[in-house]
């Protein structure tokens, strides 16, 4: 029997639900609709063995039946399977007519024996007893061989009671979709696989690092995908986040290998670059970050940077982000230097390699003695916190020396640039010119790109990324003063000596 025609369906009527339900009644349960060749891509990505005739399915947060439509077109090709057991969370009074109906449809057309369980109990909550192992949950949860999910994209308070349920996994500003993906994980049989379209903002920073520990170290990524444009994963959506499939397998044992493929859109699988990468390259370091390198050139750059083993913390310095939100603190601006005003620098005193003071910039002096907004006139490099999408450069940076402003003791930094900072004693100059070179680096520059999709630098990040040890630095350093080329090319050719 022809599954395709059953999907297409189901696609026609959720386009039908889409342009009759007014967007923000859509957002308030994050509901963003897989595309047809979207679901049919997740759905191929699983590995079913014939020993399978009866396979028991999950799609938690089903919206109109999309995926588990594509898993069940999947199945009507492999003869051995005779069973499907089914069972879909959805809570949305909206659009669960429209599931039950659309699932009413594949059972009726699909050559397989189906059994549907529809449930419309909060997915997550109805099951953080058993989540997280307390009294009152099931001592035996049902637990499926595969789970397929387009999760609800929506930030939600700390106290949200989806938080609380899973402070295993919660930390800072929580989103349900990586709630959702951790408890999609719980649900499996070990062995069992997950396919997920998710944001790729999970694959680092710090309020995602207790989700990456628990799904990383219970689960392990197999296959990757990544779409080149951010505005056409979602057919009849606006979404401009960045967004990766992932299929993830529940074991404790590391694969050899991920496989990580990437297309321009959603339409176009056929036409597929693919990259196979050593797991410890793609998942690496202690903070579990996931590196989504897409070409042998960046698979080349994290070799080379993974061969250095220390942190900025390790050698005595820290990242730190700019301490004076200008706008929450007008009263204390000025424009003109007067008595008892400091420098405010932004990120446009960051000049070629040079920070330059002052520019006849609007406020870019202070009058404050509130500790928290000021800081020691030292040496530091200081970093842009963000730059323009189309920019050459994600890693733009100026070195601070205390002597070119003799007149201040203390001076101030605003909110939209970083600087790192010695943790113990000031740096030295010779210090601060061998951080320039890394951070001025077309390799350091790379890195950061592979690392974080967005245009912002964030310190955290920083503060993991690996970099040669003291010493090395200290001699770029010297290098470059004695070169006087503050150039990228310069930088690269003094790098290279190092991680050559």
């Amino acid at each position: 029997m022809d599954g395709r025609i059953m999907l297409e369906k189901i696609i026609d009527l959720t386009n039908q639900y889409i342009d009759s339900m007014p967007k923000k009644e859509r957002k308030k349960y994050g509901q963003f609709f897989t595309s047809m060749e979207t679901a049919r891509f997740m759905a191929g990505l699983y590995d079913i063995s014939e020993n399978m005739d009866t396979v028991k399915v999950l799609d938690p947060g089903a919206g109109s039946g999309i995926l588990a439509c594509a898993f069940i077109e999947r199945l009507e090709k492999l003869n051995f399977v005779k069973n499907v057991e089914l069972t879909c969370y959805e809570n949305d009074s909206n659009v669960l007519p429209l599931l039950r109906d659309n699932l009413a449809f594949c059972k009726d057309y699909s050559s397989k024996n189906i059994t549907i369980n529809i449930l419309t109990d909060n997915y997550v909550l109805s099951q953080y007893l058993d989540f997280n192992y307390m009294i009152g949950g099931n001592v035996n949860p049902v637990k499926y061989d595969f789970v397929i999910g387009n999760p609800p994209y929506m930030k939600i308070p700390k106290d949200a009671p989806e938080a609380t349920a899973m402070p295993a996994v919660c930390y800072g500003a929580p989103n349900m979709y990586f709630i959702f993906a951790a408890m999609s994980l719980f649900n499996l049989k070990e062995e069992g696989e997950m396919v997920y379209i998710i944001p790729r903002s999970w694959t680092s920073g710090a309020y995602f690092k207790r989700f990456r520990e628990f799904f990383l170290t219970e689960g392990k990524i197999e296959h990757i995908h990544l779409f080149v444009s951010r505005n056409k994963v979602f057919d009849k959506e606006d979404v401009l986040q960045e967004t990766i499939i992932v299929k993830v397998r529940k074991t404790c044992i590391n694969p050899k290998e991920v496989t990580i493929t990437s297309s321009k859109s959603n339409c176009d699988f056929a036409d597929l670059t693919s990259l196979t990468v050593p797991y410890s390259l793609v998942v690496s370091g202690k903070d579990y970050y996931v590196y989504l390198v897409t070409n042998e050139k960046e698979v080349e750059v994290l070799e080379r940077l993974h061969r250095f083993d220390k942190t900025l913390p390790d050698i005595g310095v820290k990242m730190k982000t700019g301490l004076t939100v200008d706008f929450r603190n007008r009263d204390i601006l000025r424009d003109e230097a007067e008595e008892g005003a400091i420098p405010l620098f932004y990120s446009q005193h960051i000049k070629q390699g040079k920070v330059q003071f002052p520019i006849q910039k609007e406020h870019e002096y202070v009058v404050t003695d509130q500790r928290g907004l000021t800081q020691d006139n030292k040496n530091y490099l200081f970093v842009k916190r963000f730059t323009a999408k189309e920019e050459p450069r994600r890693l733009q940076c100026g070195v601070y020396l205390a002597k070119d402003f003799p007149q201040y003791r203390k001076i101030s930094t605003q909110n939209k640039i970083n600087f790192i900072d010695g943790l113990l004693t000031e740096m030295s100059e010779c210090l601060v010119y061998g951080l320039y070179v890394l951070f001025n680096s077309t390799l350091y520059d790379e890195y950061y790109r592979i690392l974080n999709g967005s245009t912002q630098v964030n310190s955290t990040e920083i503060n993991a990324m690996p970099v040669p040890d003291l010493e090395s630095i200290q001699e770029m350093g010297k290098r470059l003063m004695k070169s006087r080329d503050y150039s990228e090319n310069n930088c690269n050719m003094i790098l290279e000596g190092y991680c050559g």
